[in-house]
């Protein structure tokens, strides 16, 4: 069995639950979630039971990433492999603005990678960004990560560059 949970120094990485639907929603039908084009409280509802029914079928899943001493979500990053994805994602949303700029995106990314290499055996790893997102691609490139432009990134979201993430060096 995969453990629910990861830990970094200043997070908590755990499975999403019931309790971050308010946050994830907020979220959602902001101007910071425009983007994945949820417009309803309905259709956001659907991909935050996608998000939990990923854990439910694969055993794995993006964490409700927390900071140590509160259960509060701030963000939801890591594993990401739909059927309909060309190749496992390493995804990320960053649902509160006032933890930006701390490095909780990328603690919390790095882990995911890590575990996604070591714990689910994955051999690739990428992100897609939308062509327009210059935080996520600033974040895929301090992660390590180079556009890969012979990627194909999933039908949904054509345009997309895929972001393609190197093996962890703990790992080689």
């Amino acid at each position: 069995m995969i453990d629910d949970n990861l830990q970094t120094a200043r997070l908590i990485l755990r499975r999403p639950n019931g309790s971050d639907w308010p946050a994830f929603r907020d979220f959602m039908l902001s101007d910071r979630g425009a983007r994945f084009g949820h417009t309803t409280a309905g259709a956001a509802w659907r991909s935050f039971a996608a998000e939990l029914g990923h854990w439910q079928i694969f055993g794995h899943g993006m964490w409700a990433v927390t900071q140590r001493g509160s259960d509060a979500i701030v963000a939801l990053i890591g594993p990401w492999t739909p059927p309909d994805w060309p190749e496992p994602e390493i995804g990320w949303m960053v649902l509160d603005p006032a933890i930006e700029g701390q490095g909780i995106a990328t603690e919390a990314a790095k882990a995911a990678i890590l575990h996604a290499f070591s714990t689910l055996g994955w051999t690739t790893a990428v992100s897609y960004i939308a062509t327009d997102n210059s935080r996520s691609a600033a974040l895929a490139a301090k992660l390590g990560a180079t556009p890969d432009p012979s990627a194909t990134p999933p039908a949904a979201y054509p345009g997309q560059v895929v972001w393609r993430h190197p093996r962890p060096k703990e790992l080689t």
